[in-house]
């Protein structure tokens, strides 16, 4: 841990974090400093090409305007990671869960040899903030006096990055990447209008706008689609090869998909990504696994629920751990599952 992380943690420290005691609601806005994060820094002209050639979105036709969700693949097309990538002057960062940042950032090294690319590990450099809900637009105007106004649009000034992410709940969410220094001499005046919240907070906040992360425990379990990657914008089937390129893409055009990811809410807490998940209808054998939880704040959770669509068909409880396990609840996500190369002709 260098100095500036240090100054930042220790600031954090003296601070009041809490997660809110009701479930999430658009009306109840938060800022939550997002220490759980790590970020890859890729610099040198050959960047933006190397990384068009290791992740499953567009790289070289990112703008500085814009942010996009990417995923970076086994050969075997499962997922290692999934990112949140924008540009910043001469940088493309990968925003990562900070426990899987040192790793990837070796693999993806393994594979620069003669590019041009730098890779550095930027998370200590740089500060995250989360910040959600309809306060959030007169909270920030003495930083941002505009903000973008669609998901994934950016903008650059001297007081840092702020990018606008999916809403959860018709709320909409913000995070603002700055220095350390920004980032403390602005946070008595966010939490004035903003009430201090946990990462936590915010993962919950990911789940409810139907964004999946890969952590640890669920590396090389999914194909992009299997938790509606590509239906946020994830995966790009027009661009060129990228690890497990021909097993994604053949998923796409090669018949109906057979597993999809679903909200879903349960009555328990401490929910461990890779839980298993049953049907009542065959309880003998797990029909999905969770891919996200969070609790809500109210003894419940969250759950992004990888599942298959069969199973959903059948009907029948779905429950957690085992046949005999808390009942999940399905509910609706926030978006429609479509297929985005209907139109298209595979590559």
């Amino acid at each position: 841990m260098n100095e500036i992380t240090s100054t930042w943690l220790d600031f954090l420290q003296q601070q009041k974090l809490s997660t809110a005691p009701a479930p999430f609601e658009a009306n109840q806005s938060f800022v939550a400093p997002l220490t759980d994060l790590g970020l890859i820094a890729l610099t040198g002209e050959d960047a933006a090409s190397f990384l068009h050639t290791q992740l499953t979105n567009d790289v070289q036709g990112l703008s500085a305007e814009q942010a996009r969700l990417a995923g970076y693949c086994s050969p075997k097309g499962r997922l290692l990671a999934t990112f949140l990538m924008w540009k910043t002057g001469d940088a493309i960062l990968l925003q990562l869960p900070r426990n899987l940042q040192a790793t990837l950032q070796k693999r993806l090294q393994m594979f620069v040899m003669r590019a041009k690319a730098k890779l550095a590990d930027a998370s200590d450099s740089q500060v995250v903030l989360g910040l959600a809900g309809n306060a959030v637009a007169a909270t920030l105007a003495p930083w941002f006096p505009a903000l973008p106004t669609k998901p994934y649009a950016k903008i650059d000034n001297d007081h840092g990055t702020l990018i606008r992410l999916a809403d959860a709940e018709s709320a909409p969410r913000y995070q603002w990447i700055t220095s350390p220094d920004i980032a403390i001499a602005a946070w008595p005046q966010l939490t004035q209008n903003l009430p201090a919240a946990d990462a936590g907070r915010w993962r919950l906040t990911e789940i409810l706008a139907g964004v999946p992360q890969i952590t640890a425990l669920t590396q090389e379990q999914f194909v992009p689609q299997m938790i509606n990657f590509e239906v946020i914008g994830g995966v790009n089937f027009k661009k060129g090869c990228y690890p497990g390129q021909e097993i994604v893409a053949r998923s796409q055009y090669l018949g109906k998909l057979k597993r999809r990811a679903v909200l879903a809410g349960v009555a328990a807490i401490d929910i461990a990504a890779a839980t298993e998940v049953f049907s009542s209808a065959d309880p003998g054998q797990p029909c999905g696994m969770i891919v996200n939880a969070e609790a809500d704040g109210a003894g419940h959770s969250a759950c992004l629920v990888e599942i298959k669509l069969a199973a959903l068909e059948e009907g029948g409880s779905f429950h957690l751990g085992s046949a005999d396990g808390p009942q999940l609840e399905i509910g609706t996500l926030p978006y429609v599952i479509t297929d985005v190369t209907a139109t298209e002709q595979p590559a």
